[in-house]
């Protein structure tokens, strides 16, 4: 291996525990949880490095690198995530790679999406992201919590997308076990009307394990794997 594939393989194999430890410690099976290693501002190299060592999904948070990034690494059979705040005028272009769109936060998404999604002829799963900022606070996307029923009805009547259920999180500055103890109800209210929507993407480098004892099915893990980000180009 090279000294890089060997970095990774360090990071990945200590985050891997991380998931099993904060699993057994709340009773879950950690076979449950996915990893989606963030590869933002990394090279698709890395990506390749990645899917040597098994990892099955990577999320990327900016358009125009995630889309060159899936078409440099179209043989690798991964699962695309796309993470970042989505723009309407983007929708169609993300739905054209990506195989789950985390960050659905309103309904102007929605047809764009489906668009994209009709042309690729390939169903793409859906997250609506919550907002978990306290009221009256101005912090990072996401939809209101009483605006979730409205979009995920929105997102299951469209045509090739498949709802999945919530992505979230946690706000800068707060502890993360009480910003994702928010996401109980919304997510049971979901549930009682879409059953099917049982994903919940919450929990990143630094708060995988609230995440994991919130009830999260996927984490979203960069740092923690591949390192502090290399300079922006």
């Amino acid at each position: 291996m090279t000294r890089r594939s060997d970095e990774i393989a360090e990071g990945l194999s200590r985050v891997r525990d991380r998931i099993e430890v904060a699993s057994s410690s709340c009773g879950r099976n950690p076979a449950e949880v996915t990893l989606v290693v963030v590869t933002k501002f990394f090279p698709s190299s890395d990506v390749a490095i990645l899917a040597d060592l098994g990892v099955t999904d990577v999320g990327e948070n900016r358009h125009q690198e995630a889309q060159a990034k899936a078409a440099e690494c179209a043989g690798l059979r991964l699962t695309w995530h796309f993470i970042g705040g989505l723009q309407s005028n983007k929708a169609a272009a993300v739905a054209s790679y990506a195989d789950v769109v985390e960050s659905v936060d309103r309904a102007k998404l929605v047809a764009g999406l489906s668009r994209g999604a009709h042309a690729r002829s390939h169903a793409i799963d859906c997250l609506l992201q919550i907002s978990l900022d306290p009221s009256g606070t101005s912090g990072r996307s996401g939809a209101l919590p009483a605006e979730i029923p409205a979009l995920a009805d929105a997102v299951s009547g469209a045509g090739m997308l498949r709802l999945r259920g919530l992505m979230a999180v946690a706000p800068l500055g707060e502890d993360p076990a009480e910003a994702f103890a928010r996401l109980g109800p919304v997510r049971a209210g979901l549930l009682a009307e879409h059953p099917d929507a049982t994903w919940l993407s919450a929990g990143m480098s630094g708060d995988l394990e609230q995440g994991i004892a919130a009830g999260a099915t996927h984490v979203r893990v960069g740092s923690a794997i591949l390192g502090p980000r290399p300079p922006i180009k």
